[in-house]
């Protein structure tokens, strides 16, 4: 008999605001260690936590995202564990009142992944251990963040990928968080256990501190792998907290797994419960803008593009609202959808190119739409097209007047053209021959010498092509 993975996920998301969640402290990547902190953030005696409002303003945008319910009322409470980067020896969190709870999303196969709850909490600092010494940096101490718990819902890794891909962006489109896992903005801890189809749920096993897609794919594969080894070697599974070392691809024991009793949890005495008003909740959600599936399927809709196109241009929230002010000032949509989806991202890969985003381009949504127009009013053609975006990311500046500084206008002239291609037609018999032999794609191989002749000025291959066999026809 076979047997069946039951996953549940736990995600901390650090939201995207300017200071610490009970403090002022700025919250800033790359600072040099200690240098971001505070009495509180570092817990002096007598030091007490005052609520951020930006973060609840930030966890509610979220969690009305994801469908949940926002509660009236929420409380912070004390969770106590000791650990060198955890100076008050307990971190401040949401236990027995979270601010929402309920909701989910719908994965592309219309599987609904639910969740049990969101709450608020700070984060912790940072250990380095290096050789016989553990180095703590609190800058990331009280950094705001907020735990999204799945129900076990999730049947496989590349379910459980396929559910992050979809959580990360819908936090970055609605801006609680950059959800940057390098920096350590999006987070996952990944509870699996194993069954027989139809039996109860058996012992689950934690991995914690999973910053990667592919990280938490491997981990769950080789914890089911290993979980039905032992259970059909006659063994046990042990409640347990393990770490996923990617160098091996093994989990490895970190520590039994405590339970909530073991964290002592009870309300925090410095913090008064908070009442989310629901009037200040719906302001919110009204600001609340198109989330990506829903664009996704306009796109197809209404716009006509491909679900792969769609796909894409919906990647980020950025680059969809590029596209949309390209496709809504050129009146061409498909255009748009093929030239940012074919030049503009591909040349944001370029080393050679500063902008890192498509936030950070030097040229913005008109001028592509006058590219696109310089196209359809014939003045360039797509190889000319080509050559004016590449030079926009450098050269910034009027497509219109780049256009003529680049010589990438067409030459029109119809007496020049015909002056060009009989020039590329000199000596050129076999290309004639095969011509007239019903062979016209030969023609292709004069299109070159047409460009030589025209010793730099931009010219319309079909129009060239087109002239060319009128020119053979003539000389027959």
């Amino acid at each position: 008999m076979s047997w069946e993975a039951v996953i549940g996920l736990e995600v901390h998301a650090q939201l995207a605001t300017r200071s610490k969640l009970f403090c002022a402290c700025e919250v800033r990547f790359g600072a040099p260690p200690n240098t971001l902190v505070c009495p509180v953030c570092t817990a002096q005696p007598g030091a007490l936590p005052v609520a951020n409002r930006e973060a609840f303003e930030l966890a509610v945008v979220a969690a009305l995202a994801l469908e949940c319910e926002v509660a009236p009322e929420c409380r912070f409470d004390r969770k106590h564990y000791v650990y060198c980067d955890l100076p008050k020896g307990f971190q401040i969190t949401q236990y027995e009142r979270p601010y929402c709870s309920g909701g989910g999303l719908t994965l592309a196969s219309g599987k609904r992944v639910r969740l049990v709850r969101i709450h608020l909490e700070e984060d912790a600092g940072k250990t380095a251990h290096e050789g016989p010494y553990s180095l703590v940096d609190l800058n990331r101490a009280g950094v705001p963040l907020i735990e999204s718990v799945t129900e076990p819902d999730l049947a496989s890794a590349a379910e459980a990928q396929e559910y992050l891909a979809a959580l990360k962006e819908i936090l970055q489109y609605t801006g609680a968080s950059g959800c940057d896992m390098e920096k350590g903005e999006l987070r996952c801890d990944v509870n699996v256990s194993v069954r027989r189809p139809g039996e109860a749920l058996r012992t689950k096993v934690e991995i914690k501190n999973l910053n990667s897609f592919k990280g938490v794919g491997l981990a769950i594969e080789h914890e089911i792998a290993r979980q039905t080894a032992l259970y059909e070697a006659g063994g046990t599974v042990a409640q347990e907290t393990r770490l996923f070392d990617p160098e091996r691809g093994v989990t490895e024991l970190m520590r039994g797994k405590e339970d909530a009793e073991d964290y002592r949890y009870f309300p925090d005495p410095d913090l008064p419960p908070h009442t989310l008003a629901p009037e200040w909740v719906e302001r919110l959600r009204s600001r609340q803008g198109e989330l990506p599936a829903a664009r996704r399927a306009r796109y197809v809709r209404t716009l006509g593009l491909s679900p792969y196109d769609a796909g894409v241009l919906t990647a980020e929230r950025s680059v969809a609202d590029f596209f949309e002010a390209t496709a809504r000032l050129s009146r061409r949509p498909k255009e748009a959808a093929n030239w940012i989806t074919n030049e503009l991202l591909r040349g944001l890969n370029d080393p050679a190119v500063e902008a890192g985003s498509i936030d950070e381009l030097p040229f913005r949504a008109h001028d592509l739409a006058e590219v696109i127009a310089l196209v359809e009013e014939g003045r360039i053609d797509s190889n000319g097209a080509r050559a004016l975006i590449a030079a926009l990311f450098t050269r910034p500046g009027r497509p219109r007047d780049l256009v003529r500084e680049l010589g990438l206008e067409l030459v029109r002239d119809a007496s020049r053209l015909e002056q060009w291609c009989r020039a590329a037609l000199e000596g050129q018999e076999a290309v004639v021959a095969d011509v007239r032999a019903g062979k016209t794609k030969a023609v292709g191989a004069l299109i070159g010498r047409v460009k030589k002749a025209a010793d730099g000025m931009a010219v319309d291959a079909r129009e060239v092509q087109a002239m060319l066999l009128r020119l053979i026809e003539e000389l027959e």
